[in-house]
């Protein structure tokens, strides 16, 4: 037996494939917000601590193996894709912290929406979440939870998947400046030959960082974070391309939702509840598609200077004067607003120029800018807002594994339903998300996925809400409202649509050979590890892709592990074997109970049967007709037509799993020939039930089936699959509990309920 197997935790053991639904596990109900960060804070600052102390005893600075710039290059740029993707970063060295400045520091005076600049990654997300972030004093700090610059480690912490995880880095960057040796003669005559020359000015100072840095001198704070990022992700590549207000949430653990701008019903509802609250309690960014440029050819067409598909901050929403005004920052750190209120336009009369302060604003090329409010939403497109929670709310969680059916098939709820119980009323927040396939994108499956929500009181016909409009193949979707203590049920409906370019059914086994299988083991562990979240995970399957924990290894070796786990396999088949004979022994009480209650009833059936077999003979006689009819070869053949009464019981399955009985009165004419039975229905036998508009339904007559726990759920497909993350944050006295069902094959169980 695997030692994995034998020591995870309890709650990880796989259900039974038969199971259809899935209580919570008690590790995910009712966790504490604010707790759970605390927790994940004081671990991260143990593990820096152990880091830090190691070190110091080997006389050493902090290497980091699991994301080694220098002797891992590709693995680190590139991932799984390799130098020979459309992506391809091409850093000129790799230097430590403390060789490119002088004095480092991880904050100079705090950080600051200023100190972020971009750099050669298409990361513009990332970058302005953290801009976004600096605005809020005190929270950038919160997730740069501890370092040592001596020896050169840092550690940080990321919400993923509803739980907070550590990463710890060392402080190796890429720079985009080459060693003095690999310069041409030419380049090195600009230095005068003179190698100190050159590593004195050109290899010193943030500028000739390869990616993020800041616009602080000597400040690493920027840099050091995006690395931990793209560790958490397997690569830099990986943080190509994305919303702001996912990585918010990963560095918050906040809540995000899209708003188009032109959804936006109350203009001044708006801007007093939300806008105005930016970096109180909520972050906001904004976004447009880029223009079309077929009509005027300008594929570079801007909207007074703001950039199409390309995140920007909303740094403050302040009024001065009567006026609404947004802050806004371009994370490029240049490259700004021209329309009116841009940096040096016709409004800024001397009288606006004096309240420059109030606004929050200085005039200069760093990317900041302001922006009147209604020049804000008619040039946004897209705006999303991320809701920050404190100690006041509580979370509980629970993962799936969901098979939807193969397409064609009908867009529809129905593949899944997770239900929860509130014990008082509450503000509550309903969010539903897949899982970040960020690190393992290349094997993510054949489809990008997107899924709503509608939520239900349980016994009622009306649905409460539905789930927040969102982009198409988003992450998460949401729904904040007001409950009532109460049972709630939420149906999922699920979409897909093609990945660009489109994956084969077999697209892993073709690119695997092209793979680097070293990194492609990584990858794959740690998708395993990801969807080991799920319930309904089988872990039997997967056990050699999940790393071994390191407290299961503690001070053991391997041959006492495997006495252990002998000993409680031995343990644990003896409870199995245990629990089967009590089992067996319930059963067969049961069955003799139930054999003594049909005996009596029998008893009673048979004494009731001779009592109405002589009333039924007088009756015959009035109810009986004989017909003789003589045939030609001179012959008679004789037909009795009796009239038949019978009680018939129609058992129904409801889509819920339950069983409906209707008992109905059947009379019928039946012909009988002189040496034939009477033609009719016998207990066991199966009818047919007739529904308009559904296929007909057969049930079985006068017997009682129990509900085949395998008729309503698909074989785990890997093609049409994805694991679906329900979350319900709640007012911290009022917590919930979640069950969730999967339900696929619905067409028998639709027809029941339509026949009632």
């Amino acid at each position: 037996m695997s030692i994995f197997n034998i020591f995870k935790e309890p709650t990880k053991a796989a259900p039974a494939t038969t199971q259809s639904s899935f209580v919570q596990q008690a590790e995910k109900a009712g966790l504490l917000v604010t707790a759970e960060l605390d927790k994940a804070l004081e671990e991260c600052k143990a593990k820096v601590a152990r880091i830090s102390k190691d070190c110091r005893m080997m006389n050493r600075k902090h290497r980091d193996t699991e994301f080694d710039l220098e002797n891992d290059r590709e693995c680190c740029l590139h991932g799984l894709l390799g130098q020979g993707s459309t992506i391809n970063y091409t850093p000129s060295d790799v230097q430590r912290v403390t060789q490119i400045f002088d004095k480092p520091q991880f904050f100079v005076d705090g950080a600051s929406s200023n100190d972020i600049v971009q750099g050669a990654i298409g990361d513009c997300w990332f970058v302005s979440a953290l801009a976004t972030m600096a605005t809020a004093e005190g929270l950038v700090e919160k997730f740069c939870v501890a370092k040592d610059e001596e020896i050169g480690v840092y550690g940080f912490i990321f919400f993923r998947d509803a739980s907070w995880v550590t990463v710890i880095i060392d402080d190796f960057l890429y720079t985009s400046i080459p060693k003095y040796e690999e310069l041409s003669f030419a380049e090195q005559t600009l230095y005068h030959q003179n190698k100190e020359v050159y590593n004195a000015t050109a290899r010193k100072g943030g500028k000739g960082l390869y990616f993020a840095r800041s616009g602080t001198p000597g400040e690493t704070w920027v840099p050091l974070i995006e690395k931990a990022y793209a560790k958490l992700h397997g690569s830099y590549a990986a943080l190509s391309g994305g919303e702001a207000c996912e990585a918010i949430e990963d560095l918050t653990g906040g809540v995000s939702t899209f708003i188009p701008s032109n959804d936006i019903l109350d203009i001044d509802r708006f801007w007093n509840e939300e806008l105005l609250k930016a970096n109180q309690d909520r972050l906001f960014g904004c976004s447009y598609q880029s223009l079309n440029p077929l009509r005027s050819g300008n594929y570079d067409a801007k909207i007074s200077g703001l950039i199409g598909n390309h995140a920007y901050s909303v740094l403050r929403a302040v009024e001065v004067k009567g006026k609404r005004f947004v802050v806004v920052r371009n994370p490029w750190g240049e490259s700004e607003w021209t329309g009116p209120w841009s940096d040096g336009s016709k409004e800024w009369t001397k009288e606006w120029l004096d309240v420059l302060p109030d606004i929050g604003h200085s005039f200069g090329d760093d990317g900041q800018f302001v922006m009147e409010y209604k020049d804000f939403l008619q040039s946004w497109q897209m705006l999303d807002r991320t809701l920050l929670f404190d100690s006041s709310w509580i979370m509980s969680f629970q993962w799936l594994h969901v098979t939807a059916k193969p397409l064609p098939t009908a867009w529809t709820f129905g593949d899944v339903s997770f239900t929860f119980s509130l014990a008082k009323a509450s503000r509550a927040m309903i969010l539903l998300s897949e899982l970040d396939t960020r690190f393992f994108e290349e094997i993510s499956g054949r489809w990008y996925w997107t899924f709503d929500f509608i939520v239900f009181k349980k016994g009622e016909k009306e649905h409460l809400a539905h789930s927040a409009v969102s982009r198409l193949w988003c992450r998460s979707v949401n729904l904040e409202l007001n409950l009532d203590a109460g049972d709630y049920v939420v149906h999922v409906r699920l979409d897909r649509h093609n990945r660009f370019p489109s994956r084969a059914s077999d697209y892993v086994e073709t690119q695997k050979s092209v793979w680097d299988q070293r990194i492609y083991a990584r990858v794959l562990s740690e998708r395993t590890k990801a969807q080991s979240i799920a319930a309904n995970f089988k872990s039997e399957t997967d056990t050699g892709l999940l790393p071994l924990p390191l407290s299961i290894l503690a001070g053991q070796d391997l041959s006492e592990l495997e006495k252990k786990a002998l000993v409680i396999a031995e343990a644990k088949k003896k409870e199995e074997d245990e629990a089967a004979k009590a089992k067996e022994v319930e059963e067969a009480k049961h069955k003799a109970e139930e054999d003594a209650k049909k005996a009596e009833e029998a008893k009673k059936t048979e004494e009731g049967a001779k009592k109405a077999e002589e009333e039924a003979k007088k009756k015959a006689e009035d109810d009986n007709a004989t017909i003789v009819k003589a045939e030609e070869d001179g012959t008679t053949t004789t037909t009795t037509t009796t009239i038949v009464q019978k009680i018939i019981t129609v058992t129904k399955k409801l889509a819920n799993g339950n069983e409906v009985s209707e008992t109905k009165e059947v009379v019928t004419e039946a012909p009988t020939d002189a040496d034939g039975p009477n033609n009719v229905i016998e207990p066991g036998q199966e009818a047919v039930i007739t529904v308009p508009s559904v296929p007909p339904v057969t049930v079985t007559v006068d017997s009682a089936p129990q509900p085949d726990p395998k008729r309503d759920v698909l074989d785990v497909s890997e093609e049409n699959s994805i694991f679906l993350g329900f979350r319900v944050y709640t007012n911290k006295d009022a917590p919930v509990v979640i069950e969730g069902q999967l339900r696929h094959e619905m067409e028998v169980s639709a027809a029941l309920a339509l026949a009632l």
